[in-house]
């Protein structure tokens, strides 16, 4: 009966965490483990466990007869003379726990777990699925089997107890952790989060691992794509954090960050275009409450000549050269490049599981498309804080923001010029299948020495009255709607709306006012397209009127660093994507269409309403205002990449993109025609969007 075997899965993964105490210095060491080291020990011992269990265990014939689907749970210990004992087996037969006993009484005696040098038990469990293959991650549940028996000596016993630490390479999925935020990484469990029923919110990124947990097994589908790797340096570059500790009530990971890239614009002077990026990223938890991560950026970078002209046309005040757009504020390097250092992080807090607050230094995402009109990722990192509470059918985001114009106009003796950003975003489930968001925001700037205002630090309030009270002229407020439906578990359409400049009259009027500052995104995603698994196929019309995030004072623009914090195109555009997204076990492959027209200026001091940073004061009337209006531009480009995932855990994938650029003003006094083919290849460990479809 032994080729029945085969029928059974053993989950050893976490024996020698199960029920250990931490603070013995050495596992149990099998004859065939001698040779390991310290740190191996653990996995030679689970395998040794599991392949003399496979050799004596007999599936009982009543278990087959009956074609019985289950699991049972196994509790042994490994004496002190280093003999097995089961303690406990919980299974449905009988015949189960008498097998398991008489399996364990056949293994070998083997050198005992040791604390300072002496011998001492340790208790483990094990789970067993029959028959299904799948392998399931235990509870850890960590418990002293030797307890100090006085103070003394649980004071002698407390160092060894906290430096002798369990792995962490999965917990994190279990955390109030973000999940780094890319449209490529969010599409692997975006239709999960979108079936009929789901009680999800999916607009505001990015996720914590908690709340996609309950939709997605994260630990599951990383065991599926696990290579096997026996030595150190296979498993942390294919595997595993290169760090990654865990106490009774602490962890954290460490890894090594990098985004190398090496490529060539070919119709560009430059020899090569790169990007060469080290960095450090630390996460972990303290308690069950509080998570932080942070990473430290040390980049230099030199792209395709478009991006180099964007960056350089947005250098701040101060002599830097420029702005790596979604990055930061880059200083020269060498005669062509950028330097450009940049520190991101933050703190979480779960107060319950209806409120959870966030103070960090990074980006935010509102919307359910590739674009967002309310708050996108396209701007430099900033400080922000963040509260969520959800409850019933309901999530509701505050969020507040430090932002920086860094124009000459707006710097005084050396400072660039401070404003802040207030947001709350109200999400509600009204149906199994639709969902529908109230989206408001308000910028205001340090004027009168007014500071961060105390006003918009309540979470419950209408912006817009409060700009009303405190002078019209005070703020800059937006209000905005967005919907949700979802026609099946694979399709789903969504949208968005916005109102710069709440007029009704100019609004609805037929004067075609310049306060008509309006835009609009509509779209739809049809996942495992076709019945092809992991296949997302999306097509999205994104459309914002001339003026809309200006203002004419200088500060009060929806902008940070130079960049928008919506749309990365401004204002007086419009534009179509399609994107589809596929992967297969570490192979994915995305190919991206994006066709817009656009309305620039001139560069005559006029604004015809596509930069938000100029004062929207100056332009060619007031009303009779059309989309487009201006140097009317159209904009095509295509974009493939095709990549394998080298480290599901820490995301480090080795890929090759191209990118087909077509940029073709219509009058060129001040603009010129850009034709760009892009080739690019590289390793990048993913934790954030690069945009360069401008």
């Amino acid at each position: 009966m032994k080729n029945y075997i085969t029928l059974l899965i053993l989950c050893f993964s976490a024996f020698t965490q199960a029920q250990i105490n931490n603070s013995h210095e050495k596992y149990p060491i099998f004859t065939n483990c001698e040779s390991n080291t310290i740190i191996e020990l653990p996995t030679c011992f689970n395998q040794q466990v599991e392949a003399n269990f496979k050799n004596n265990f007999t599936l009982p014939e009543i278990v087959s007869k009956d074609a019985y689907k289950g699991s049972m749970n196994i509790l042994f210990e490994v004496t002190q003379t280093g003999s097995f004992k089961v303690l406990f087996v919980n299974a449905t037969y009988s015949e189960l726990q008498e097998e398991t006993k008489e399996a364990f009484s056949k293994f070998p005696t083997i050198t005992p777990a040791t604390y300072n040098g002496k011998a001492i038990y340790t208790q483990y469990s094990m789970q067993v699925l029959i028959p299904s293959l799948d392998m399931v991650q235990p509870k850890i549940d960590t418990k002293e089997v030797r307890k100090p028996q006085n103070k003394l000596e649980a004071a002698a016993m407390e160092y060894d107890s906290i430096i002798n630490l369990g792995k962490a390479n999965t917990i994190q999925y279990k955390s109030g952790l973000n999940i780094p935020f890319t449209h490529q990484n969010y599409a692997k469990f975006d239709p999960n989060m979108n079936i009929l029923g789901s009680n999800s919110h999916t607009a505001v990124k990015p996720y914590s691992y908690s709340e996609v947990a309950k939709y997605y097994d994260f630990e599951k589908e990383l065991s599926l794509l696990q290579k096997d790797k026996k030595t150190w340096l296979g498993k942390k570059l294919f595997n595993e954090h290169l760090v990654a500790f865990e106490g009774k009530d602490y962890w954290f990971t460490a890894d090594v960050v990098v985004d190398l890239q090496l490529g060539k614009d070919l119709k560009s002077d430059l020899s090569k275009t790169y990007n060469n990026t080290r960095a450090a990223n630390i996460q972990g938890g303290l308690g069950s409450k509080i998570n932080f991560s942070t990473t430290l950026y040390e980049s230099q970078g030199q792209f395709a000549d478009y991006v180099n002209d964007y960056a350089r046309s947005m250098a701040p005040a101060g002599g830097n050269r420029g702005i790596v757009p979604g990055r930061g504020i880059a200083k020269e390097y060498k005669t062509d490049a950028f330097d450009y250092p940049i520190a991101e992080g933050y703190i979480s807090y779960r107060a319950s599981k209806m409120f959870t607050a966030q103070f960090g230094h990074g980006k935010n995402f509102i919307g359910d498309g590739y674009r967002s009109l309310f708050i996108s990722d396209a701007a430099s990192p900033h400080p922000y804080l963040k509260l969520n509470t959800s409850f019933w059918k309901i999530k509701y985001t505050n969020t507040w923001m430090w932002l920086k114009d860094v124009r000459n106009a707006a710097t005084v003796d050396g400072a660039f010029g401070s404003k802040y950003m207030a947001t709350h975003f109200l999400s509600y489930n009204v149906s199994k299948k639709l969902n529908i968001g109230l989206f408001e925001s308000v910028v205001w700037s340090n004027s009168n020495n007014r500071g961060f205002d105390v006003n918009y630090l309540n979470p419950i309030i209408f912006y817009r009255a409060i700009e009303f009270s405190t002078g019209s002229r005070a703020g800059n407020a937006l209000i905005g709607l967005s919907g949700k439906y979802k026609v099946n578990n694979n399709i789903n359409t969504y949208g968005q709306f916005i109102i710069d400049e709440f007029s009704t009259k100019d609004i609805f009027g037929s004067n075609k006012s310049w306060k008509n500052k309006l835009g609009y995104q509509l779209g739809i995603k049809y996942y495992n397209a076709f019945k092809l698994k992991n296949l997302m196929l999306q097509a999205e019309y994104n459309q914002v009127r001339p003026y809309t995030y200006s203002h004419d004072e200088l500060l009060l623009n929806y902008g940070h660093n130079n960049q928008s914090m919506a749309h990365l195109w401004g204002a007086n555009f419009r534009e179509f994507i399609g994107i589809a997204q596929y992967h297969k076990k570490r192979w994915y492959g995305m190919a991206k269409l994006i066709y817009g027209q656009r309305g620039l200026d001139f560069g005559d001091g006029v604004s015809y309403g596509g930069d938000i940073f100029i004062n929207n004061d100056n332009r060619p009337s007031d009303n009779n205002i059309l989309l487009l209006q201006g140097n009317k531009t159209n904009l095509f480009i295509a974009d493939l990449q095709l990549g394998y995932l080298v480290n599901p855990t820490t995301n480090l994938k080795a890929y090759i993109n191209i990118t087909q650029r077509s940029f073709r003003p219509e009058t060129t006094p001040a603009n010129f025609e850009e034709n760009t083919t892009w080739v690019n290849f590289g390793f990048r460990t993913d934790l954030f969007n690069w945009y360069f479809d401008f």
